[in-house]
């Protein structure tokens, strides 16, 4: 009887203390997340995972043997040290980590895919026509196994040139030389759909395939007319061109930006604000927002870790940058973030009041 009774009571208390620990967060968030797909069987380390429908992060132990390489982008680029920013805050929680400069979007999505990174940034435009199989991903397979992590900060589509050129429309970059960005990157992406709104193809422009940075040095050469950047603001390569140049920034407005956002609800219209670089007033654009990938078959207790490490150590990132500083924090939620989450960064966004 004494046992029955003594059993009775533990129960009691431990119904007690579950019901005190699962009060329900304010949500600063109304909007949804696809469904993200269930994990293989077999992805999850012993150890770990989703247990008994709780999603509990690793052990200092078992943190200590995970490797995490973080694609970024090219050293020219914010990617490159906002992405090494977010290898150092998850070293400083444990991990092992490694950030890798890459051509930035449609190399990270590679490195995803072909299990060489973890975690990867890139632009949401392009990784969701890799899920999807469209636009420049057209006839792949679809990209099934990247899932997000989080939403990071937008990018704006820049369109520089220098007044030389006289280009001072996205009109006028017919039969000019332009560049669109390296090879299905996420800028040459982002120019090619640009192009298209406003009914110009390849063929009307002579393109020129490079990142941005070498495409600027090109057009100080005389060797380029315009050069699309896509960024946050502000861009230290634009901002070095604006410092020696008479660099104009050329809007992208009027029906062709409003074909964009129709076609590619991905994007949002904004201005690029006057003082940015040299420019008096604001000038017209859009932008689409980064995320942060995480692959698939990586353990809900492993990626929901993450997350925890991430925030623990946030200010190592906004350190990093001054758009990593405005832009990224716990507070911004996961709003606007198309790609489905993973099941431990879903679990991490409900825990957080982020998800109904």
């Amino acid at each position: 009887m004494k046992k029955i009774l003594a059993l009775t009571l533990a129960l009691a208390m431990s119904l007690s203390l579950a019901a005190c620990g699962s009060g329900d967060k304010p949500s600063n968030s109304a909007a949804s997340n696809p469904p993200a797909a269930a994990q293989p069987a077999g992805s999850q380390p012993a150890g770990s995972g989703n247990q008994g429908g709780e999603v509990k992060g690793l052990t200092d132990a078992e943190r200590s043997k995970e490797f995490i390489t973080v694609g970024t982008g090219p050293t020219s680029g914010i990617y490159f040290p906002i992405g090494g920013a977010f290898a150092e805050a998850l070293k400083a929680y444990g991990y092992q980590t490694s950030a890798e400069a890459t051509n930035a979007t449609g190399a990270n999505i590679q490195l995803m895919l072909d299990g060489d990174a973890e975690i990867a940034v890139g632009m949401q435009d392009a990784i969701m026509q890799a899920y999807t199989a469209t636009g420049a991903y057209e006839g792949q397979e679809p990209a099934t196994g990247l899932r997000a992590l989080m939403r990071l900060w937008p990018n704006y589509v820049q369109l520089v040139t220098t007044a030389n050129t006289g280009i001072q429309s996205v009109e006028d970059l017919r039969g000019k030389r332009v560049g669109v960005g390296a090879p299905n990157s996420g800028v040459e992406i982002n120019a090619r759909m640009v192009l298209e709104a406003y009914g110009i193809t390849y063929d009307d422009i002579t393109p020129d395939y490079l990142a941005y940075g070498e495409a600027i040095d090109n057009m100080k050469n005389g060797q380029c007319d315009a050069v699309f950047v896509t960024s946050g603001l502000p861009n230290a390569t634009v901002m070095e061109l604006g410092t020696s140049y008479d660099m104009v920034i050329v809007p992208i407005d009027g029906a062709g930006r409003d074909k964009l956002v129709s076609d590619y609800p991905y994007y949002a219209k904004s201005v690029i604000p006057a003082e940015t670089y040299n420019n008096d007033a604001d000038v017209e654009g859009v932008f689409v927002y980064n995320i942060m990938l995480v692959r698939e078959d990586l353990s809900d207790a492993m990626v929901y870790d993450m997350l925890e490490g991430i925030f623990a150590n946030i200010s190592t990132i906004k350190a990093s940058h001054n758009t990593a500083d405005k832009n990224i924090d716990i507070t911004f939620g996961v709003d606007d973030v198309q790609l489905p989450l993973h099941p431990g960064a879903e679990a991490f966004w409900k825990d957080n009041g982020y998800i109904k």
